[in-house]
């Protein structure tokens, strides 16, 4: 495939933009070579700057459960556009994408709306803080909750894949109040809970981690989780910024039968639009200013053009019953397809999925949480996702990140996707 427009886009980006992307993930750099610029896409695939044509696996890293520009979503979006973009005032698109994010998670009472991922996970750690009138946070080595100052020790997704366990611009202040535990494994928790006791305010998890790989919470090990924070006054954060309404109607929680005190979401709530919020007990979330005295605001909160396409998002998962079995079936089939793929080249490289979540370890061993995620041969990863690539096939750009399925993936997709899967492994081992 020809890339020679991508190429020049880049260079010219480098001009003006830090590394040349808004994102570090988007560079490239842990798997070589230049990122493609997109120019658009529609349903399963997109198409970059050159014209070449992909099967898109990474959809926006997530949001896209439908596959890109969803007539259901575009209509919405075009209907409020006509109205204006943006007011800073309250809106009834606000009251709908609360109610129904209030419907479909159980355990969501109360619910804000932010701009953004880390805006939601930071700020669920700002009220926790406030409920309990502690400072220190757990979280897990390797799972990745955003930007925020409090989260960038020791974490996951571009950090991971950089290398960097801190990142500089940090202070020994939030370092010291954030501590680190192993992932699946409730003895690290404790003690970490014994040294720092009537401390801890809050422990965050991704129930199923999807930025060191796709890795779920053991089931067992997230109940005494639970049962640890009950006890002990710690309020417990389910991050599902990229597994809400992705791996379940009612999010990661419901697989695994347990109900947070705080959720975060992201992704899939702004039908693709940039988007976040934060959410759970009524008698937590009411001491948010104005109702109490812990401050949080964003001018753009709520933006009506995000929340009429999240509430086409969700209003569609809502009346359409069948679309997790289909995402499953989906997802299932292309799994079996890679491990037919293996086995056929004496490979066993670990293969994890939870629902349309999918990622695959270039490691023999079974990953289950950090340290033996770090293990996979990402240089090995770098030379498929290249072979991957000039087949049409767009792979996240980095070992540690995951495959979205969508319903817009086609048979002939995930039949072509199994076929060209085969022939890059054959290329590379």
């Amino acid at each position: 495939m020809d890339f020679k427009t991508s190429k020049k886009l880049f260079s010219e980006a480098q001009k003006y933009i830090p590394g040349g992307v808004n994102s570090p993930v988007r560079a490239f750099k842990s798997v070589g070579g230049s990122p493609l610029f997109i120019e658009r896409g529609s349903g399963s695939k997109f198409y970059d700057a050159d014209g070449n044509e992909f099967i898109d696996y990474i959809g926006s890293w997530g949001p896209h459960l439908f596959g890109h520009n969803p007539e259901f979503i575009k209509s919405e979006l075009l209907k409020n556009i006509e109205r204006g973009t943006s007011f800073g005032a309250p809106t009834l698109l606000e009251v709908e994408m609360a109610r129904l994010i209030t419907e479909l998670v159980p355990s969501v009472e109360m619910v804000r709306m932010v701009n953004s991922g880390t805006e939601a996970t930071m700020s669920a750690i700002r009220v926790a803080r406030g409920f309990t009138r502690k400072e220190k946070i757990i979280k897990f080595e390797g799972c990745y909750h955003g930007h925020a100052d409090h989260f960038l020790i020791k974490a996951g997704s571009g950090a991971l894949t950089f290398g960097m366990p801190t990142s500089p611009g940090i202070t020994k202040g939030n370092a010291e109040d954030t501590l680190v535990a192993d992932f699946n494994d409730i003895s690290s928790v404790k003690k970490l809970i014994s040294a720092n006791i009537n401390n801890i305010a809050a422990i965050i998890i991704e129930p199923v981690a999807g930025n060191m790989g796709v890795l779920k919470a053991d089931i067992a090990f997230v109940k005494e989780l639970r049962e640890i924070c009950s006890n002990d006054n710690i309020i417990l954060i389910f991050d599902e910024v990229m597994t809400g309404f992705r791996v379940a109607k009612g999010g990661a929680q419901e697989l695994l039968g347990i109900n947070p005190d705080l959720t975060t979401f992201g992704k899939i709530i702004g039908g693709g639009l940039p988007v976040g919020a934060f959410g759970g007990r009524k008698d937590i979330m009411e001491i948010l200013a104005p109702s109490g005295p812990v401050y949080q605001a964003g001018t753009l909160s709520g933006n009506p053009l995000a929340m009429s396409a999240g509430i086409a998002a969700l209003n569609y998962i809502k009346t359409n019953t069948d679309i997790y079995n289909l995402l499953e079936n989906k997802s299932e089939y292309l799994e079996q397809g890679f491990k037919d793929n293996l086995n056929k080249l004496n490979r066993k490289y670990c293969l994890n999925r939870v629902g349309s979540m999918m990622c695959m370890f270039f490691t023999e061993e079974l990953v289950f949480d950090y340290k033996t995620a770090v293990k996979s041969d990402t240089s090995l990863y770098a030379a498929y996702f290249h072979e991957m690539l000039n087949r049409g096939i767009y792979l996240a750009p980095a070992q540690f990140e995951t495959m979205f399925i969508s319903t817009a993936h086609t048979d002939k997709d995930l039949d072509y996707t199994i076929k060209m899967q085969y022939e890059s492994l054959k290329a590379i081992i």
